[in-house]
């Protein structure tokens, strides 16, 4: 681990492996509902940031895996803040499409 590991984006590559390895695991995507028509990582569950930070209803159980995704990486980032407020213990952002290379359902 080098000293400017913390400045690197999340690989979103090796997140979808991940979440593919972890029994019980959610893939979330906190893009907007017209982003997530437009194409998603399959099997993704699409649960807005606004609709997190209007305080609806969480993703599933509070201990269950999240792998959580936007466009960049940016929205992921705060969606995962506020997972973990909300009392989630196991959220990962895992970064943004714009880097992913995978196949996509619309």
């Amino acid at each position: 681990m080098g000293l400017f590991d913390f400045l690197k984006a999340p690989d979103i590559q090796q997140g979808v492996r991940e979440y593919g390895e972890t029994p019980g695991a959610v893939l979330l995507d906190v893009r907007t509902p017209q982003e997530f028509r437009e194409g998603h990582i399959p099997g993704s569950r699409n649960v807005p940031l606004q609709s997190l930070s209007a305080g609806g209803a969480g993703p599933a159980g509070k201990d269950a895996p999240l792998f959580v995704y936007c466009h960049s990486g940016a929205r992921s980032s705060q969606a995962v803040g506020l997972l973990v407020r909300m009392g989630y213990v196991h959220a990962k952002n895992i970064g943004g499409m714009a880097a992913y290379r995978g196949k996509m359902e619309r």
